[in-house]
């Protein structure tokens, strides 16, 4: 497996991805429509520093970074359990080494586990008033590589 930067031409397949993992939550509303979602991802990955998980010509999954924010970080369904989210983690914290925060959705109990078994922490809950899907949320926060138990 391979960590590299996403370039304009791999927006598609980003989505693709996108798409296919949150297809997979049954516990999230489905606001958009794929076609919208897809101009989504395009935005994200021109605006953001979006690193891929790769293993030849597959996309195993992808982190979209911003200073002090790990906005999305999804592994393809059929890639999960294998190394590419733990990857995609380590290379967040090699390129925002002073921290960073991130949310995830409290019936996300995978994603929790995740990322306090790497050593995020939970610093906040809200009943979800203030996303999108209305739904309750955690904010995790890692804060950097001094406060690092690793």
């Amino acid at each position: 497996m391979q960590i590299r930067r996403a370039d304009d031409d791999d927006w598609q397949e980003v989505a693709r991805v996108f798409i296919a993992a949150r297809a997979g939550m049954a516990y999230l509303p489905k606001l958009h429509s794929d076609a919208d979602t897809r101009l989504f991802i395009h935005r994200v990955v021109r605006r953001s520093a979006v690193w891929l998980a790769v293993r030849g010509d597959a996309l195993l999954g992808f982190a979209a970074l911003e200073p002090g924010w790990l906005h999305h970080l999804y592994v393809d369904p059929a890639a999960q359990n294998a190394g590419a989210g733990s990857a995609l983690l380590e290379k967040a914290k090699a390129e925002l080494p002073g921290g960073f925060s991130l949310w995830t959705f409290q019936a996300n109990l995978g994603a929790r586990r995740f990322y306090e078994r790497h050593g995020l922490k939970e610093t906040r809950r809200t009943n979800g008033a203030d996303n999108e899907e209305g739904l309750p949320d955690i904010l995790y926060e890692w804060t950097g590589q001094a406060g690092d138990a690793h």
